[in-house]
């Protein structure tokens, strides 16, 4: 199977600089980092792709039975970097994506040398001593509202995801990018990222990890952050003086300045 095609993969930056491999999440593709890739195309070999079912990704490869599980996604990272033979490899992983990169990383050690996990969250749902931002019943709700009615879900969500309020473009363009992606296979995403607990997957990582937070974010509270990185020995917290829970878009600027700061650092 041709993965550069399945996975819609693209590679700019420098040829020779060391590598950073960006990855999107839920109802997203690699159009969401395009603000942050020139900052990072300077100095790094900067790989984009899409996981399969979404963005431009040969949608004919996807299963439900593979992506399902966050290992799909993780299957789907691994197999991009066997394809280009990418080796110290910087994951930057957004929202889902962080953990999605954790369990890759523990799959093929080798492979990386650092995490920048960008509003991530090891679950979502509350439990006793832990604040996932969401309670049991909210996530069903939710869940129940995607599949009985996944456009009016997404017009309704992602502004509310997005956050930033005073700027409706920010919200309208992810609206548009859950609104583009196949149903089906977004409500297969959208279980897998929600019901998921990766909290003990965490303990696992022992490379250089960067948690990278907005100082609001209705998906992501501090909380979560918090606690990723108290579970995570020797990572870095940054909270970004940003809204919403996609920086990337909202706060580009500060959020490549964290990444490259960090990734320049940890070399």
């Amino acid at each position: 199977m041709d993965i550069r095609h399945r996975n819609n993969v693209t590679v700019t930056g420098r040829a020779d600089g060391p590598v950073v491999l960006l990855a999107h999440g839920f109802g997203c593709d690699q159009n969401m980092w395009r603000m942050v890739v020139p900052a990072l195309a300077e100095e790094y070999r900067v790989v984009l792709f899409d996981y399969v079912g979404s963005g431009r990704s040969d949608s004919s490869a996807w299963s439900e039975q593979r992506y399902s599980s966050l290992a799909g996604y993780a299957q789907d990272v691994l197999d991009v970097c066997q394809e280009l033979d990418l080796r110290d490899v910087a994951f930057v992983g957004h929202s889902v994506s962080a953990m999605v990169g954790v369990l890759a990383a523990a799959k093929e050690p080798e492979r990386f040398s650092r995490l920048v996990m960008v509003a991530p969250s090891p679950r979502y749902i509350d439990e006793d001593g832990y604040r996932g931002g969401f309670s049991a019943e909210d996530i069903n709700e939710l869940l129940e509202s995607l599949d009985s009615n996944y456009l009016g879900w997404s017009a309704a969500m992602a502004p509310v995801i997005m956050g930033n309020p005073d700027r409706p473009e920010l919200g309208a363009e992810l609206t548009a990018s859950f609104c583009a992606a196949d149903p089906d296979k977004a409500r297969v995403f959208a279980s897998t990222t929600f019901l998921t607990d990766s909290r003990a997957d965490l303990r696992t990582v022992t490379v250089p990890t960067l948690v990278l937070e907005c100082a609001h974010d209705v998906i992501a509270p501090r909380e979560v952050g918090a606690y990723v990185h108290a579970a995570i020995p020797g990572s870095r917290l940054v909270t970004l003086n940003a809204t919403g829970h996609c920086p990337q878009l909202s706060a580009p600027e500060a959020t490549a300045q964290a990444i490259t700061a960090f990734l320049g650092g940890s070399r």
